[in-house]
């Protein structure tokens, strides 16, 4: 059975597997449904998403097998949600994402990596933007507008134009991941960067990261006086109070 698996733990850390192990986690559009679903169902009860695959591959994109019984006309543009967010709900989901890259991220898989706030690899993970050996481009457009942004127009343009493998300590030295650590510590190693963001305000990085994302379409004007806004905004929160209140008091604010 093809799934993507949720489970919340007691500190508010989700974690969504993509599991269709037989497929190397390959994605059908249910699938994604079912992705999309599971993001906002933790929207409403975590803090914190760690994102992965089952077994020994992260996603081997979208599954051909399944995709040759779309129409090519439909393929692609009918985005498979009804939300207004089309491909980009992990960008748009308000909390923080981690991608906790167990093995290969091909096509859609390394698209889905790009769109997650910050990405932590084994190292057996490898990244992939292969579509120009299908005669295709990035299918959720994260590919010709996140990466070039994340690692430069050059890097990203050298991963479109070939196709090739990019390995997990190529993709830490041009700072494409944050961290790369053996594959039996990967779950590990994602949890412990969760529980860091835990000790923040949820508004604070919900606010931050809309700010980040939106700041990349914006001018520099514009940018400052939506910053200018949100501040006014948090300075009136009870997150902030909570947040002075124990810096004053000596102890871990309680969020």
């Amino acid at each position: 059975m093809t799934s993507t698996d949720y489970q919340c733990d007691n500190d508010g850390i989700a974690t969504i597997t993509i599991n269709n192990p037989r497929r190397r986690n390959a994605m059908t559009y249910p699938m994604i449904e079912e992705l999309y679903d599971n993001l906002s169902h933790a929207s409403q009860e975590a803090r914190v998403i760690i994102l992965t695959g089952a077994e020994d591959a992260f996603c081997a994109g979208i599954d051909l097998n399944f995709l040759s019984e779309i129409p090519p006309e439909d393929r692609g543009i009918k985005v498979p949600t009804h939300d207004e967010n089309g491909w980009w709900n992990i960008t748009s989901c308000p909390l923080p994402v981690i991608a906790a890259v167990n093995g290969p991220a091909v096509g859609m898989g390394a698209e889905w990596t790009s769109h997650c706030d910050i990405r932590i690899a084994s190292t057996n993970a490898r990244f992939a933007w292969n579509f120009a050996h299908r005669g295709l481009i990035p299918d959720t457009g994260a590919g010709t507008w996140l990466l070039p942004r994340q690692i430069g127009i050059q890097n990203a343009l050298r991963l479109l134009y070939s196709g090739d493998w990019l390995d997990a300590s190529s993709a830490l030295e041009i700072g494409y991941v944050a961290e790369i650590v053996d594959p039996d510590q990967l779950m590990t190693a994602a949890v412990a960067e969760a529980k860091k963001y835990l000790l923040g305000s949820p508004s604070s990085h919900k606010l931050a990261k809309k700010l980040l994302y939106e700041g990349l379409h914006l001018s520099v004007s514009e940018h400052q006086e939506s910053s200018r806004r949100t501040l006014l905004e948090c300075f009136q929160s009870e997150e902030h109070q909570e947040g002075v209140q124990a810096f004053n008091e000596g102890r871990l604010p309680n969020f």
